[in-house]
C-alpha cells in the first residue's frame, strides 16, 4: 500500500495518521475502523467475488466504500497498519460454536501487532472489543464492548520456545482460539472460498451488515433493522424491501439496487 492509498484509507475511516506507530494510535485507528466500515457479507448474496488480494480489498472497502467479513476487513486493515509503520502478523483462529467447541482452522482471521508488547487487533468479528487487547496479559481487560480475557488453552502443555495457543473470551464466553503462527493472506483463500460457497456456512444462509455507533450498534439482518444499546438492550423493526435498501444507504453508506439473496423482503 503506497502513501496515496494509505491517505485514502484514513479518509475512509475518518482517522488522522498517527505521528508514530504506538498503542494510542492503534487504539484510535481500530475504533475509527469499527465505526466507519461495516462487518457485512453482502457479496455472497449479491453474487460478487471475494478476492483476498490487497488491491481488490482496497478497491472494495475504500474505493466502493463497502465493508466485508473477517478476511477482508482484517486483511485490508493489516495493509494500512503496515503502511503506517506497524509490525503486523495475520493470525488464524477457530471460532467457538454454540456447542462450546472450536470450529475448523482458518475459520477467522485476527491480527497481532508488535509494539512494546504484542496486541490483538480485530476489526472483523462483528460484536467484539472496541480497542486492541493485550495478548500477553492474563487478567480481565475491560473494554466498552465487554470484559475480555486472553488465556492459554487448558490441558495443552507449554512447549519451551513455542508460542502458546490462546483462547479469547468475552464476558466469560470463549470467542475464538488463536493459532500463534503468522500466515500470509493467501493462506486464508481456501476457507474463505468455503465460507462464501458452502450451504453449511452461515454466510450463505443469510445476509448481515453491522457497525458500531456512538450509542451502541446498528445491524441489518436480512430485512430486520436491529439497534443495540450499550447495555445490550435491543429494538427490532421489520422493513419492506424499499426500506431495507434505504437503510443500507442511510446507516452504512452502501447503495444497492437489489437485496442480497437470503434477505427476503418479508
Amino acid at each position: 500500500m503506497d502513501e496515496q492509498q494509505a491517505a485514502a484509507y484514513l479518509g475512509r475511516i475518518g482517522a488522522e495518521r498517527p505521528e508514530r506507530p504506538d498503542a494510542a494510535g492503534l487504539r484510535a485507528l481500530q475504533s475509527a475502523h469499527l465505526a466507519a466500515v461495516p462487518f457485512e457479507n453482502l457479496a455472497v448474496g449479491l453474487g460478487e467475488p471475494v478476492v483476498l488480494e490487497e488491491e481488490a480489498l482496497l478497491a472494495k472497502i475504500v474505493g466502493r466504500r463497502r465493508g466485508g467479513f473477517c478476511y477482508e476487513l482484517n486483511g485490508a486493515f493489516a495493509g494500512l497498519l503496515r503502511a503506517l509503520g506497524y509490525r503486523v502478523d495475520l493470525l488464524a483462529a477457530r471460532t467457538f460454536g454454540a456447542d462450546g467447541r472450536p470450529g475448523p482452522p482458518f475459520d477467522h482471521m485476527a491480527l497481532r501487532v508488535e509494539l512494546d508488547e504484542p496486541w490483538l487487533v480485530d476489526v472483523g468479528f462483528g460484536r467484539f472489543g472496541h480497542h486492541p487487547l493485550r495478548l500477553a496479559a492474563r487478567g480481565d481487560q475491560h473494554d466498552p464492548g465487554g470484559v475480555f480475557r486472553v488465556t492459554p488453552v487448558e490441558g495443552r502443555p507449554a512447549v519451551p520456545g513455542t508460542p502458546e495457543v490462546l483462547d479469547v473470551l468475552m464476558d466469560g464466553e470463549p470467542q475464538y482460539r488463536l493459532d500463534p503462527r503468522p500466515y500470509a493472506l493467501t493462506d486464508f483463500v481456501p476457507t474463505c472460498w468455503w465460507q462464501t460457497t458452502s450451504p453449511q456456512s452461515h454466510f450463505t444462509r443469510s445476509s448481515t451488515c453491522s457497525r458500531l455507533t456512538a450509542d451502541g450498534r446498528i445491524t441489518l439482518s436480512g430485512t430486520r433493522l436491529i439497534r443495540t444499546g450499550p447495555d445490550g438492550a435491543r429494538t427490532e423493526r421489520q422493513l419492506s424491501e424499499a426500506e431495507a435498501l434505504a437503510a443500507y444507504r442511510v446507516h452504512f453508506g452502501i447503495t444497492l439496487t437489489r437485496l442480497p439473496v437470503g434477505a427476503p423482503p418479508h
